[in-house]
C-alpha cells in the first residue's frame, strides 16, 4: 500500500507560482515512481509531470513543459510540483500517483499508476 496526500493547492493570480506537495508512506518511497496529473471539471485527467525512483529521469506535458518542475526529496518522502507563471487554463485539481510497477521506465499514463491521493485545488484566475 502507498498512502499519498497532496497540499499547497490555493488560489492565485494569471502569472503567479505555486509548489504542490505530495507526501508519501506506506512503501519504501524511492521504490516508486510518482507523477502528477490534473483534472478539471468536464475533462479527462491529464498527464502533468512524471518522476522516477532516483528522480534521474523526469517528463513532463508539452502544455507545461519550461513552467512546472517537478523534483523529490526521498528523505523526506515527498515529491514537488513547481508550477510558475500560472495560467487559467492550468486550474484543475491536481493529483499525485504512484507507479509501483516501474523499474527505470516512468509512464505518462494515468492506468499505469497503483495508488492516488485526493487531490489539491489550484485555481489561477486572470
Amino acid at each position: 500500500q502507498v498512502q499519498l496526500v497532496e497540499s499547497g493547492g490555493r488560489s492565485v493570480q494569471t502569472g503567479d507560482s505555486l509548489r504542490l506537495s505530495c507526501v508519501a508512506s506506506g512503501r519504501t518511497f524511492s521504490n516508486y515512481a510518482v507523477g502528477w496529473f490534473r483534472q478539471a471539471p468536464g475533462k479527462e485527467r491529464e498527464f502533468v509531470a512524471a518522476i522516477s525512483r532516483s528522480g534521474d529521469k523526469t517528463y513532463y506535458a508539452d502544455s507545461v513543459k519550461g513552467r512546472f518542475t517537478i523534483s523529490r526529496d526521498n528523505a523526506k518522502n515527498t515529491v514537488y510540483l513547481q508550477m510558475n507563471s500560472l495560467k487559467p487554463e492550468d486550474t484543475a485539481i491536481y493529483y499525485c500517483a504512484a507507479d509501483i510497477k516501474t523499474g527505470l521506465a516512468v509512464s505518462t499514463k494515468f492506468d499505469d499508476y497503483d495508488y492516488w491521493g485526493q487531490g489539491t485545488q489550484v485555481t489561477v484566475s486572470s
